[in-house]
């Protein structure tokens, strides 16, 4: 299941059409509720697989890929697709969305997926009324992950993505109702393909290959314990989790394809692969104050679903490692911009 899972550039491509990319971000307080922060370009992705002498046996075992984030750097997944999709989006294996642990199915009582193409992104675990809280990074062992504090330990960390298509029925009458639709827009429009002034989207620059083999092992082929990181909660942030509105049945009943990614510190990153890891994000006060945008988003005629108990229990990561002490300055009300609706993976035992 896992080896239709290709990377792209810095993009995860999943089957039906769907694509992932996990981007940095700002990081928010962990009081009051805020708007949408920016991204500020996407973390690299590397396949585990192609660092067989020096990525952990354990994360070789799980397959997947890896990627380099900084402790309490925060992160959104970006999400596209080109059919109806259902995404479950898993955090240490804790369901995103329901708080529930992880499932090789999808359900809706309670729904432990987000919808594509309608659902976008999303910026952190579900917490109701219209809001998410931020994914944070920190490392295993403290007891600050989501994983450690819905499930009382701390073993698998990172995030897991598994995908699931329409059925073939459901599939061919979208189609046909898209059809129906490009058909009657372009009509409208005299015979062109699109409305005047579209433009298409440029495509993101590839990621440079990895350094082969990474850096070597260490003398006499001992292996170094992972330095594993996990997703915490955040700061609170107007977001919708959409609810689905299709049927149960409308889903095939098994999924299409999965993958693991691995959260790594990022001199594990260096010693892994032998690149160097991105910079460190932006001050926050320094974005706000140079009059850069962030974002409000609603879908009025999307049904938000109602925050799981686990996860609205959830603590911060302050809690644990104290509040950030990088200067926060609140985007004044211009700054908030609305907005309207590769290469193979293997997959491995997780």
């Amino acid at each position: 299941m896992g080896d239709q899972v290709r990377i792209s550039g810095d993009a995860l491509q999943l089957p039906g059409g769907v694509t992932v990319r996990f981007m940095r971000t700002l990081r928010l307080p962990e009081t009051g509720t805020h708007p949408l922060p920016p991204g500020i370009g996407t973390f690299p992705l590397r396949r585990v697989s192609d660092h067989p002498d020096t990525a952990p046996e354990e994360w070789l075992a799980r397959g997947g890929v890896m990627l380099p984030v900084y402790q309490r750097e925060a992160m959104w997944l970006s999400f596209s697709a080109s059919a109806p999709a259902a995404l479950q989006v898993g955090v240490g294996k804790v369901c995103a969305v329901s708080g529930r642990p992880w499932s090789d199915r999808l359900s809706q009582d309670p729904q432990n997926y987000v919808v594509l193409p309608r659902q976008p992104w999303l910026d952190g675990i579900n917490s109701g009324s219209g809001t998410i809280r931020q994914f944070v990074a920190v490392p295993l062992g403290l007891g600050a992950t989501v994983e450690g504090q819905v499930t009382g330990e701390e073993v698998w960390g990172g995030v897991q993505l598994q995908v699931s298509e329409l059925g073939e029925e459901q599939l061919a009458a979208w189609r046909a109702e898209q059809r129906r639709r490009e058909s009657t827009r372009r009509a409208a429009f005299g015979g062109y393909g699109g409305a005047p002034g579209a433009m298409p989207m440029a495509a993101p620059a590839a990621a440079p290959p990895p350094a082969p083999g990474g850096a070597p092992r260490p003398a006499g082929g001992a292996t170094r314990s992972p330095v594993s990181m996990g997703l915490g909660a955040g700061g609170r942030m107007r977001q919708e989790v959409y609810r689905d509105d299709r049927k149960p049945s409308d889903w095939r009943d098994r999924p299409s394809g999965r993958v693991f990614v691995h959260l790594t510190t990022v001199p594990e990153w260096r010693r892994i692969t032998g690149e160097p890891a991105p910079p460190s994000p932006v001050n926050r006060a320094a974005y706000t104050a140079a009059g850069l945008p962030w974002f409000d988003y609603y879908d009025a005629d999307a049904e938000d679903l109602a925050a799981p108990g686990t996860l609205g229990r959830v603590k911060p990561v302050g809690d644990w490692l104290g509040e950030d002490e990088s200067p926060w300055v609140a985007p004044h009300p211009g700054q908030v911009k609305q907005l309207g609706d590769g290469n193979q993976v293997t997959d491995g035992d997780w």
